[in-house]
């Protein structure tokens, strides 16, 4: 329960526009100070989104608490987190929609291709809207990418993060001098590398999906502003909530 009201929270982006909708309500009562102040605060938001890195100075600390490292010559497998699928925008359409965080998959392929004899895992379950899951979606993907299916293990159960992490463990049974990268974007790594520390499985992280640059004062715009700052508050009230359930063995996990 918990759970669903945290996640299911207004975006920022939402939020902006209920209290403009206010400020007409207040236009209508004839509230014309109240209506001012709701116009003159949510304007202010709005040039700060489009013309501040605002939502960048958050994202930031995420994007760079893991970082890329040189890879072993020899891995025992590699793990990729869903996420990167719209298959809403799919149905009824013989397409694999890919999202934003389609890096994930991308470089999951490549990955796949450079270490051959890896063995290789996908894990995501269903997606809220749809009977389908991340991993019907993926396996699509893969065969239109070529990638040989008798490599990957699907796993097609879990519905956040740290089911991820419990159900991949349960899946492949690692040893503990197995060699595991752990693919997924980079404003994601924290948490999901507390959730496989939290369950005792030392994996490599291998972030991708950057979103944000070191240019101290590159502005996203206003549509990328709100994109980011949804997407950075959604992160930090995720590594929130994981500590307090105990999904990760600290509030902001590092390497």
């Amino acid at each position: 329960m918990l759970a669903n009201i945290i996640w299911r929270l207004p975006l920022p982006s939402t939020v902006i526009l209920a209290i403009l909708c206010l400020g007409v309500v207040a236009l209508l009562l004839r509230r014309s100070r109240g209506a001012a102040l709701v116009v003159a605060c949510v304007t202010l938001f709005l040039a700060v989104m489009a013309w501040t890195p605002a939502s960048s100075w958050l994202l930031r600390p995420l994007e760079n608490r893991f970082v890329q490292t040189p890879l072993p010559a020899r891995i025992t497998g590699i793990i990729v987190l869903g996420g990167a699928f719209a298959p809403a925008e799919g149905v009824g359409r013989r397409t694999v929609p890919l999202n934003s965080h389609a890096e994930r998959m991308t470089a999951f392929v490549g990955l796949a291709r450079r270490f051959s004899g890896a063995r290789l895992v996908f894990t995501g379950g269903a997606v809220d809207g749809t009977s389908a899951t991340e991993a019907q979606e993926a396996r699509r993907f893969f065969v239109e990418q070529g990638v040989d299916l008798r490599r990957i293990r699907l796993e097609d159960k879990s519905r956040n993060t740290h089911d991820n992490a419990v159900f991949s463990q349960r899946l492949v049974q690692p040893k503990p001098q197995d060699r595991w990268v752990l693919v997924t974007s980079a404003a994601d790594m924290p948490r999901a590398m507390g959730c496989f520390q939290a369950i005792g499985w030392t994996v490599i992280p291998f972030p991708v999906d950057y979103h944000t640059h070191d240019e101290a004062w590159s502005t996203p715009g206003l549509s990328g502003g709100l994109q980011g700052l949804d997407w950075a508050l959604h992160e930090w009230t995720g590594l929130v909530y994981y500590r307090i359930r105990g999904w990760t063995p600290s509030l902001f996990p590092a390497p």
